[in-house]
């Protein structure tokens, strides 16, 4: 009872924990700046609602509390010894005292000032409480090295094209007069300079005008983001000038940036290898750890070989510990059936392989009919080929609304008549209702709501009948000229159409019965299964920018009025196509958190991302473009490519043994992740086993 307790109360503190960082971290969508409003875009964007100077800090407060009282609990369970040895609860006091610091000052100016440096620690509450972000973490800490050298020789890269495109693209001395002559004759004859344009060095002024500039244009190419916009003036003088923008894109983003991925696949090859390989060894660890614990409760003859676990003993812990109920059952039945009353410690450990299996749902059976009609009946509505019929159906009816909608596309609402697509849909649901009758006469209520996929098809079908059974209700039948009218955000009728795109849906019963697309689909299933620590250590990181962003930025994009951006003129200037504001980009701003993770992440997608870097160093400072090359180097190019060398690994490991893979359908159980790679785990061994239970500080053997 008391292993049961500590259980139960280690949950709860893990639960609290949990809640506890999410509510700290989700405080930055409410306080000031607080991004309670329906739009981030500057033009349309009405004042939002901060909330008063002490109610988040408040809640903030009582965070902390949590916070000390956890790592006085870890510092006291630990030691002092082994305190001053983790590096991650010294850092953990360290970030709370910083936090509870500025937490005060933040008081004392009343809310008003600008930089609060707690809110860029508050990630750190989310890393130190998981142990795979740590793992990860070191893991990626581990792979700097080898990334390092491969940035470095992009930076070469670039360095040395950069400067090969100032010389080559160089302003020349008849480049400087004509420009001279262009000023003098639109201030003295009117005649606007700009109907010379194309006899200007376009690619100097646009691209390669000073050292900031050319870097960025050749970094932004390396993306491809600005290809071919950066080559296309310098192209149209002479041909030969795209040998130097596809000689930079092959090397740096073909060969180098590829590189950088391979490096990255190279050190994480075998990650999630042995991570299962430790979760194994920890696991047998404990398992071994239990045997020697009830070995040791009885008293063992001296001239025993080997220790043993009674049977008895066995079952009355069992009884007492807390544990999955279908394990428990299973170990107790074995236990059961077995004929011996002492159990060594290799039979201790093959009892508790339990513990690997994830049961299969056993569906319930089928009724039993005696009429030969009914019994022929639920032969051809339970058998596989009339759920391909469903498929088929559901087919056409996707194929039929998408014809439909692609005839009405250019015709106006007044135009429109619904009455063709209104009894497509009536056939097509009538179809639908009969056939979840019929499988559920065929199969039965409860076998035919044992499978998720007729759940889901008898949910949408009912959906789709009440929508059915309102619309005409309201409009009446379908007939020729049938228009029902619009009402609210959606009508009821485009509520059904919309509802019926679902059955789309339909196609996702067929995966398992395709295998390529079976494999491909379990390793996205098992991907994110395993990605979660590499999402939390994003999660920190865009958190960690977003607040940076918004003390950097906050404020700096200011819209320039109600007129079109194209024909408004900035710094003496006509803003040209392609700019910030002839774009309309005005939500992406970092004027409030929201706000500035939308612009995060639109600039790791790296589309069009120069137009951040030259916004925000028009807006604020050149210096700015240090910030998003930073973000885009962590973002898109270490993270994406981490995740790159994860997929790779998943899907390389299962397609080596897509052939050996055991048939679900004539056992009990499925496999687990430890269990998917036992040919390649290796068992440890007796020696390791008792070595580790020798070292450990708390458990003291006899042997």
């Amino acid at each position: 009872m008391i292993e049961v307790e500590s259980n139960k109360l280690y949950e709860s503190v893990i639960m609290i924990l949990s809640l506890t960082i999410t509510i700290i971290l989700a405080l930055a969508f409410i306080e000031k700046p607080s991004s309670l409003t329906v739009t981030s875009d500057v033009r349309y964007r009405l004042p939002a609602w901060n909330p008063p100077c002490g109610l988040t800090e408040s809640i903030e407060l009582l965070c902390f509390l949590v916070f000390v009282v956890d790592v006085s609990v870890k510092s006291y369970l630990i030691g002092w010894e082994e305190f001053w040895k983790n590096k991650w609860l010294m850092a953990y006091i360290l970030t709370l005292i910083v936090s509870l610091t500025d937490w005060i000052v933040s008081l004392s100016f009343l809310c008003a000032e600008d930089v609060r440096i707690r809110r860029i620690l508050r990630p750190f509450f989310l890393l130190q409480n998981s142990s795979m972000m740590k793992k990860t973490l070191k893991s990626i800490n581990s792979t700097l090295p080898e990334m390092a050298s491969v940035v470095l020789l992009l930076a070469v890269h670039l360095s040395l094209f950069t400067m090969f495109a100032m010389l080559l693209f160089a302003r020349t001395k008849l480049f400087a007069k004509f420009s001279f002559f262009c000023v003098f004759l639109s201030s003295n004859t009117g005649i606007p300079g700009h109907s010379l344009d194309g006899q200007q060095d376009k690619e100097w002024v646009g691209y390669f005008r000073n050292l900031p500039d050319s870097l960025t244009s050749l970094l932004v190419l390396l993306t491809t983001a600005n290809n071919p916009d950066v080559m296309i003036p310098a192209y149209s003088k002479n041909r030969a000038y795209s040998i130097f923008f596809i000689l930079f894109t092959v090397l740096g983003n073909l060969f180098l940036m590829n590189l950088l991925t391979a490096i990255i696949y190279n050190q994480f090859r075998g990650y999630l290898l042995k991570s299962v390989q430790s979760s194994l060894f920890r696991r047998r660890l404990g398992i071994r750890a239990a045997f020697e614990v009830l070995s040791s409760l009885k008293e063992t003859p001296a001239n025993a070989q080997q220790s043993y676990v009674s049977v008895g003993a066995l079952l009355q812990v069992l009884q007492k510990v807390e544990m999955d109920c279908r394990c428990k059952q299973a170990i107790t039945r074995s236990l059961k059936m077995c004929s011996c009353d002492q159990l060594s410690a290799t039979q201790f450990q093959k009892l508790f392989e339990e513990l690997d299996k994830d049961a299969i749902k056993q569906h319930p059976p089928s009724p039993e009919y005696q009429s030969n009609f009914m019994q022929k009946m639920q032969f051809a509505f339970g058998h596989a080929y009339f759920g391909y019929l469903g498929n088929v159906v559901a087919l056409a009816n996707i194929i039929s609304i998408c014809v439909v909608l692609v005839m009405d596309a250019d015709k106006q609402p007044s135009e429109r008549d619904d009455f063709f697509l209104g009894a497509i849909n009536c056939f097509f649901i009538l179809y639908y209702l009969l056939e979840m009758l019929l499988k559920i006469l065929a199969l039965g209520l409860k076998r035919y709501l044992s499978y998720p996929s007729n759940r889901f098809d008898g949910l949408l079908t009912v959906i789709l009948l009440v929508l059915e059974i309102a619309t005409f209700a309201v409009y009446g039948f379908p007939h020729p000229g049938w228009r029902p009218e619009f009402m609210g955000l959606l009508s009821l009728w485009d509520m059904v159409r919309l509802v019926n795109m679902l059955i789309v849906f339909r196609f996702l019963r067929i995966i398992p019965n395709m295998k390529f697309m079976a494999l491909v689909v379990t390793t996205l299933l098992d991907l994110v299964k395993n990605l979660r620590a590499f999402a939390g250590i994003l999660v920190v990181v865009f958190y960690a920018f977003a607040i940076t962003g918004i003390m950097l930025f906050k404020g700096a994009v200011v819209p320039l009025g109600n007129i079109s951006a194209v024909n408004t003129t900035y710094d003496n200037g006509t803003l040209q196509c392609g700019t910030y504001e002839q774009l309309e980009y005005w939500p992406n701003n970092f004027d409030d958190f929201a706000a500035a993770v939308v612009t995060l992440w639109d600039v790791m997608v790296v589309n069009n991302w120069q137009v951040f870097l030259e916004a925000f160093s028009r807006y604020s400072s050149p210096w700015a473009k240090i910030y998003f090359v930073v973000w885009w180097l962590i973002s898109s190019v270490i993270w994406v490519n981490l995740f790159v060398a994860l997929l790779l690994e998943n899907f390389i490991h299962k397609w080596d043994r897509r052939c050996h893979r055991e048939p679900l359908s004539d056992i009990e159980y499925q496999r687990t992740v430890e269990l998917m790679f036992r040919d390649v785990l290796e068992e440890p061994t007796e020696e390791e086993l008792m070595e580790k239970l020798h070292q450990h500080p708390h458990l003291q053997l006899c042997r």
